[in-house]
């Protein structure tokens, strides 16, 4: 690493920045013109389940992402010697969907509600067939007519809606925009224009209508915008609100603020139709751009764009590995109290390391990961649960095995019904996030579920901040008539390292295996949430 070249990119704000607020932990990644990161900084956090609805304090969001900025500056001066002062351009990224609502003041008018609420499925009952079109518990249009069937006294006093990742790029910029993809979560997007969706605003407000609102929904929507559009710069404000050291400079432009599965897209390369890729952290989700529209309305399949406006299909999860980190720490806790030196990483690896010693059907065994509920699976709510028969094989490697077979169950569920029934193909399935951090392990489980190649990159690890960061430098750097894949395709991806698995036949039956058990044994997991 040249450390006298990066010095100078600093200097000269030849760099890009990207902060993603994800669900466990907010991390931002400093990249240089070769895209390659040169500094990170991260932050922990965990949502909050608050008179049943799981949410976040924004004030704490604000503190993680201070804390995110300024373990990255500290990062820059010790690591090149040179104070942070200001980049090229700036990113902003988060959880997708979810409620986050202001009155005219720029007061918060309710508690954020995120995408692992499944709380609004008397809203989506009746917006899918108004629209013909699937919207799912989490997108936001769900929660805003949810509130307004609840009889919430906040819904008259709207006068912004937005998402997390649209929230904080406000607060930085004062600009109320948002990015094609993130946007896709709120409410439907029309391809043609990559806006949203004329008839369908129409149709909502005809909806509403009775309740004679003092806004439409066209007014508290924020301004949608496409991956390489200018969407503000940094405010004064904005710039103390992010470094309050008063350090970082107002100015710095800014691309549209995107959701985790757009900049998840943009880290694996996978926004050109036939490709997909597979996020797999405390939730799970398959992207699939797709070359045509489904034939059908399937309630259990979003349908979103890539972050320059391509449909995409996403089967979207709740649960992945929230389970398996819980177990995780349960033997983390034996092992202290067997006097033995393990460390988290170590134990990760060793642990999932041993799935791959398993029988290919985890010897029986069976568990639900459901933390919280899921729509594909029509739980409003979740309860973990292991269950195994007396003779079942009963070790630590089916066991392990069991939790990450357990944490893609769901997902499978819905990739059958774009394969069974829409016939998408993919050609390529890209893997990022926790997942996949233990070498092979994650990756060859997956190749066994979906039956098809998965690619993990060298890139990848650094996963959503990181594709965010591309995002602002394509912003930043495009040539005039450039699309995002050629520029992913010819500056980011040409030399990327990448390693391949393709499905064991053995897996493949062993997870089969598993599945019929899994569907079977559904009817466990909904009379524990009747009576837990």
């Amino acid at each position: 690493m040249n450390h006298e070249k990066i010095r100078n990119e600093i200097l000269e704000n030849q760099t890009s920045l990207g902060i993603e607020l994800g669900s466990t932990r907010i991390k931002a990644v400093l990249i240089g013109q070769d895209h390659t990161p040169l500094a990170t900084g991260s932050h922990d956090w965990e949502n909050q389940l608050i008179d049943g609805i799981w949410t976040y304090d924004l004030a704490d969001a604000w503190r993680g992402v201070q804390e995110c900025y300024a373990n990255l500056a500290q990062d820059v001066q010790e690591t090149y010697g040179v104070p942070l002062t200001s980049v090229g351009s700036i990113g902003i990224s988060g959880m997708m969907h979810g409620y986050v609502v202001f009155d005219e003041k720029g007061e918060q008018l309710a508690e954020f509600r995120t995408w692992r609420n499944t709380i609004t499925a008397q809203s989506s009952d009746v917006l899918i067939p108004l629209f013909g079109y699937p919207i799912p518990h989490r997108w936001s249009i769900s929660h805003l007519y949810q509130a307004i069937l609840n009889g919430e006294a906040h819904v008259p006093e709207i006068a912004h809606i937005t998402t997390l990742a649209g929230y904080i790029h406000w607060k930085l910029t004062g600009e109320q925009a948002i990015g094609v993809g993130e946007a896709s979560g709120m409410f439907p997007i029309d391809l043609a224009s990559k806006k949203f969706n004329e008839t369908m605003l129409d149709q909502f407000d005809a909806l509403i209508k009775p309740h004679a609102y003092p806004w439409e929904i066209r007014t508290i929507l924020p301004r949608v915008l496409s991956a390489g559009a200018s969407a503000g710069s940094l405010t004064e404000t904005g710039a103390k609100l992010l470094d309050p050291t008063g350090n970082l400079q107002a100015g710095i432009p800014f691309c549209p603020p995107e959701g985790d599965a757009g900049t998840g897209m943009v880290a694996t390369n996978s926004v050109a139709p036939r490709t997909g890729n597979v996020s797999a952290g405390t939730s799970i989700f398959l992207m699939a751009v797709l070359e045509r529209d489904l034939q059908q309305v399937h309630p259990e399949i979003d349908l979103v764009t890539t972050p320059d406006g391509s449909l995409v299909a996403m089967v979207h999860c709740n649960n992945c590995t929230g389970d398996i980190d819980a177990w995780v720490k349960l033997f983390a806790e034996f092992a202290k109290a067997a006097g033995l030196d393990l460390d988290k990483t170590g134990l990760y690896k060793m642990l999932y390391g041993k799935a791959t010693e398993a029988d290919p059907d985890c010897g029986g065994l069976l568990s639900y990961n459901y933390v919280s509920g899921e729509s594909i699976t029509e739980l409003e709510e979740g309860r973990p649960l292991f269950v195994r028969r007396p003779n079942d094989n009963f070790t630590l490697a089916n066991f392990m095995r069991m939790n990450l077979y357990s944490a893609l169950g769901t997902l499978k569920i819905g990739y059958d019904i774009l394969e069974k029934e829409e016939n998408v193909t993919l050609e390529k399935v890209y893997g990022h996030g926790g997942f996949f951090k233990t070498e092979a392990v994650g990756q060859q489980m997956m190749a066994a579920a979906l039956n098809t190649p998965v690619t993990v990159m060298e890139t990848a690890g650094e996963g959503g901040p990181w594709g965010m960061a591309v995002l602002a430098s394509y912003m930043q750097n495009k040539q005039a008539d450039e699309t995002l894949q050629e520029y992913l395709d010819h500056k980011v991806f040409a030399t990327a390292a990448a390693s391949t698995l393709k499905p064991q036949q053995a897996d493949v039956d062993g997870f089969g295996t598993f599945m019929e058990q899994y569907k079977k044994g559904l009817a466990v997991e909904r009379l524990a949430v009747e009576t837990l």
